[in-house]
């Protein structure tokens, strides 16, 4: 367990303030947790001078030895270089201006300690358990996830999770009952099941904020259309990876499904007006909505029907290649950053639009349209401007850091995920920091010190909370529309702009109205869609650091090998769960370009995130093929044998 040393003058604190505990963010506000090794490491302690800079120290908790120096800029300091070889604890110390919490540093510990959690919300907030009969009437916006109706498109970012990782998740199989199929396989089987039995669902809902369809057309009651988008990535997983799971007739039917209707729904094209909002923070028409298409969905949908159809041999690959083309080119030509509808008012469904485009160059760069790459890196540019800060938070313009009256939370916990697609496809090392920037925010060094999901008691006895969290976010309302109180890694709370650039404790007005949710942070009720950002991020993470090889027995990589040839795979990706033990895995070999086989790896010892398989080449074969991955995550080799 972290513990606090009471070494230097005073630590980070918890005070009692207007009925909540509020944290004392005088101090070095790290990421409570901790940071991976090789990555960017953040921290801020406001009120450091831009002009003249103050040292730091890095202490080992248990030696007390000062292990690292550097000097704090601005507001903020980096320790990137910092990568120590222990599992110790390590704080920051900044002298009078006191200690950070303690933290640890390891192999791509992030995911060690969120991969879980991330998908453990999905299986808790489900509306029901039976995808087929589900309590439209009680369950806001009608389900799947208690509180996201089709549009939280659950299965399409669950599937380029277990994409980016996939044995990670293979090794979890205890949470849906005795199954032999990973958890996050039978949660994706789940919610396509639920889309299909949705695909013309239009009853009323318990409630909703907004009705649906273009103006002045019949509206409807529920999102239905967005169930094709559910729908498509497990036509596209069939032939990937989900074929042991999925039944031919249910793909069969799927498919179908999103043939039909596809047009007639409009999958085909950018959809834009398709929600009218009464909440009062988007009210009206908006170009692009959370609740209804966000600018970039009909991009994945698209592409993920061409990935399927290329399989067929009635497909219409082109089809749908097209479709995605022309909704790249839209995104190309009209994105515009500087208006908010298409950033940060789009709020949880921001993350979409270049993980979309990233997406594009994953699967088929060769198709992407001119400019992909390049509005992409415009892109980059503008995060760059506008986290310009010692929290390095995307701010919403030059006035304002955050929203003043609400706060949606999926912006920070998705935007690493963007900064990590594009950063891989674009090269951009100072990107991915900033991604990793947004993580440290998440977890702490935000001007509240405080992580987004409130660490209740309930959580932490369900291990539903992450390790190593002293502060989680300081309110939590746990009986809102989709009533997460309970449910595992829910995001609670973000701070408003009130709490930059420290935490407010005093009353304001706005617009001659008392602002009393700017005295403390509040929570907004947990929201699907803001832990989808969240996955996001974490899918994303591993693009840079997965890596596969092929080597001789003395460990030589290889480019050739004879048949009877013993030859070993090897793997680092993000598998190392228990750092004391040996971890196992396994990647996908093809010989000759067939069908892939399951060949099992395992740590090359505790802790050293490198995993090993050997295999013997048989007879008769002229190439070996190792991957790791889907979808554009896969990393392979290629050998070539000799006959």
């Amino acid at each position: 367990m972290k513990h606090f040393i009471f070494i230097s003058l005073f630590i980070c604190t918890v005070l009692s303030g207007y009925g909540q505990e509020i944290i004392d963010t005088k101090c070095p506000l790290v990421n409570q947790a901790g940071y991976n090794l090789g990555e960017s490491k953040h921290f801020v302690c406001y009120g450091v001078s831009s002009a003249i800079g103050e040292e730091f120290n890095v202490v080992n908790t248990r030696t007390n030895k000062v292990e690292y120096t550097g000097t704090a800029l601005g507001g903020e300091g980096w320790f990137t270089d910092f990568n120590p070889s222990s599992l110790d604890e390590y704080v920051i110390d900044m002298g009078k201006r006191g200690r950070s919490v303690p933290f640890v540093i390891g192999d791509h510990y992030m995911e060690k300690i969120s991969s879980k959690l991330a998908y453990d919300f999905f299986i808790d907030a489900r509306g029901s358990e039976d995808p087929k009969n589900s309590n439209e009437d009680k369950v806001y916006s009608g389900g799947p996830t208690r509180d996201c109706g089709a549009f939280g498109l659950e299965s399409l970012f669950e599937i380029l999770f277990y994409a980016s990782n996939p044995s990670l998740f293979d090794n979890w199989k205890d949470e849906l009952g005795e199954k032999k199929v990973a958890d996050l396989i039978d949660l994706i089987l789940w919610h396509g099941e639920f889309a299909y039995n949705h695909i013309d669902f239009n009853r009323k809902v318990a409630t909703r904020h907004g009705t649906l369809g273009y103006p002045g057309q019949k509206r409807m009651e529920y999102d239905y259309w967005n169930t094709l988008d559910q729908l498509a990535p497990l036509c596209a997983a069939y032939h990937s990876f989900l074929k042991p799971y999925l039944s031919e007739e249910k793909y069969r039917a799927y498919r179908k499904a999103c043939l039909d209707k596809w047009v007639e729904y409009d999958r085909h094209k950018v959809v834009r007006y398709w929600t009218y909002s009464v909440k009062w923070v988007d009210k009206g028409f908006q170009e692009f909505n959370e609740m209804g298409n966000v600018y970039g969905q009909s991009v994945f949908s698209n592409l993920f029907m061409y990935l399927c159809e290329r399989n067929e041999p009635d497909g219409k690959p082109d089809q749908f290649l097209k479709w995605a083309q022309e909704s790249a080119e839209d995104i190309i030509k009209n994105w515009d950053f500087n208006n908010p509808r298409h950033m940060w008012w789009i709020r949880n469904g921001e993350h979409i639009t270049p993980q979309a485009l990233a997406f594009f160059l994953l699967v088929a760069p060769e198709y992407a349209p001119v400019g992909t790459k390049e509005k992409l890196e415009a892109w980059a540019v503008y995060m760059k401007q506008r986290t310009n800060n010692p929290w390095r938070y995307r701010s919403h313009s030059e006035t304002e850091m955050a929203h003043p009256r609400t706060k949606e939370l999926g912006g920070a916990p998705a935007l690493g995920g963007s900064m990590f697609a594009v950063s891989y496809l674009t090269g951009d090392t100072y990107l991915r920091s900033l991604g990793w920037a947004q993580v440290d925010f998440v977890f702490g060094a935000n001007p509240c010190g405080a992580h987004f999901s409130h660490k209740s008691p309930e959580r932490v006895e369900r291990n539903g909370y992450w390790e190593g969290v002293e502060h989680g976010w300081i309110a939590s309302h746990p009986n809102g529309f989709g009533k997460l109180g309970n449910v595992r890694g829910t995001l609670d709370g973000t701070p408003l702009n009130n709490q930059f650039p420290e935490m407010r404790t005093e009353s304001s007005t706005i617009d001659g109205k008392s602002d009393d949710i700017g005295v403390a942070p509040y929570a907004t009720e947990g929201w699907g869609i803001s832990n989808r950002g969240w996955m996001a991020t974490l899918t994303f993470s591993t693009l840079a650091t997965n890596k596969i090889e092929i080597i001789d027995i003395d460990g030589r990589k290889i480019d050739t090998a004879k048949h009877g040839d013993k030859i070993m795979i090897e793997l680092c990706a993000a598998l190392n769960q228990n750092y004391k033990k040996i971890d196992k895995g396994s990647i996908d070999m093809k010989l000759d370009g067939g069908e892939p086989i399951k060949i099992e790896v395992l740590e090359t010892e505790a802790n050293s995130g490198l995993f090993r398989g050997v295999y013997i080449v048989p007879q008769k074969v002229k190439s070996l093929t190792a991957s790791y991955g889907y979808f554009g995550f896969d990393k392979s080799r290629t050998i070539s044998i000799l006959q």
